[in-house]
């Protein structure tokens, strides 16, 4: 009777533990299936690639054309060779959100004074050794922890804060070119506007794709030589210059941004070229920002740029004849806009916050010229 009741007993505590050992196995499961689920939501096979032999691909998004065996990721670390074929790892991976003033980006004649939402997936396309925010455009998905959030989700957010036009920037967002693409065409869809500040790194099939749906653009002259580009960049110059061509092409509204580096892209023959081409090849109508360089990154060796040489520069550029010319990451050089007609001060700013507009339909309020840009969302 005594063994009966040991049997009974030790019979309960073995269905007892295979039942707690079958609720974990399910959890597990249920865990396993869940985090399939997840990376096959975070997958997204890429646009504007080529399948090649032996399961190798190239990407055909930007002038980089990394040729992949399979398992390999490119330049950027966030396009990938999976089995054959190519896919973005950061679709609905936002690593920053944030709503910023539209001049931050810069842009001094694209909805002045709004605020804009901000956002950037990790990766990059032109690894330059001066970055300014090489913390996330110099990481690989999966080094930081990011939150899944969908194009629907951006759209949402910029509407609840509201943000009249959202920004794909901080790091290259042409390296996140499918989930840039699916917010634009979104944001479109809801009256939204939308904004792409790029190294310009990109090829002109998928420009072309995106164009109808950027409203306006800041694009990164970072040099004007080869030499500075191999130097300083894993880029070149002439897909660059032919970015900013097919962007007046496709009628996106965009303005220049050159950071000034010393003893890199400072020179001042450098600069007047520069000028040059921008009216010849653009028109002297398309806003340039100078901006001052801080040491950052992998280039520690220099000084910030001097004042006089942005002060330098700044002259070059109103001497060669552009009409908009303006000096950021520093104060009491040249941050409002003034009318080439009248020489009115037409929008006065204090770094990034607005103090007057007396621009009205697009027209200076004192004498009428025709000012180029989007003044009204």
């Amino acid at each position: 009777m005594i063994l009966k009741t040991i049997d009974k007993s030790r019979l309960c505590f073995y269905l007892f533990r295979m039942k707690k050992m079958l609720i974990i196995l399910i959890l597990l499961i249920v865990i396993l299936l869940l985090a399939v689920s997840q990376t096959a939501e975070i997958l997204r096979e890429a646009d504007f690639y080529t399948q090649l032999e032996k399961n190798y691909v190239r990407c055909d998004l930007c002038p980089n054309n990394c040729v992949l065996k399979a398992g390999e990721s490119g330049i950027c670390k966030v396009r990938k060779n999976i089995n054959g074929k190519l896919y973005s790892l950061v679709y609905g991976q936002p690593v920053s959100i944030n709503i910023d003033p539209i001049e931050k980006k810069p842009l001094y004649h694209f909805l002045p004074g709004t605020k804009v939402l901000s956002l950037a997936t990790v990766g990059c396309n032109m690894n330059c050794n001066f970055c300014q925010n090489w913390t996330i455009s110099q990481t690989s998905p999966g080094e930081i922890q990011v939150k899944q959030v969908t194009p629907a989700e951006i759209i949402d957010l910029a509407m609840q804060n509201d943000c009249p036009s959202i920004a794909f920037t901080y790091t290259e967002p042409t390296v996140f070119y499918e989930y840039m693409y699916d917010i634009a065409v979104l944001a479109h869809q809801n009256g939204i506007k939308t904004v792409w500040v790029t190294c310009g790194y990109i090829n002109e099939a998928p420009l072309r794709k995106l164009a109808p749906f950027i409203d306006a653009a800041n694009i990164d002259l970072k040099g004007f030589s080869e030499e500075f580009y191999h130097t300083y960049t894993t880029g070149s110059l002439l897909p660059v210059l032919h970015t900013l061509k097919t962007a007046k092409e496709e009628g996106i509204y965009f303005e220049i941004t050159n950071l000034l580096i010393p003893a890199a892209n400072d020179d001042p023959e450098e600069i007047h070229a520069m000028c040059r081409w921008i009216i010849n090849d653009l028109g002297a109508e398309y806003p340039l920002h100078f901006s001052r360089f801080f040491p950052n990154y992998r280039l520690l060796n220099r000084p910030q740029t001097p004042a006089k040489t942005l002060r330098t520069a700044y002259q070059i550029a109103l001497e060669e004849g552009l009409k908009y010319v303006y000096v950021g990451n520093i104060s009491g050089i040249s941050e409002d806009t003034v009318c080439p007609q009248c020489q009115k001060k037409l929008i006065i700013r204090s770094g990034y916050s607005l103090l007057e507009d007396h621009v009205i339909d697009g027209k200076c309020a004192f004498c009428g010229e025709q000012i180029p840009g989007i003044f009204s969302p």
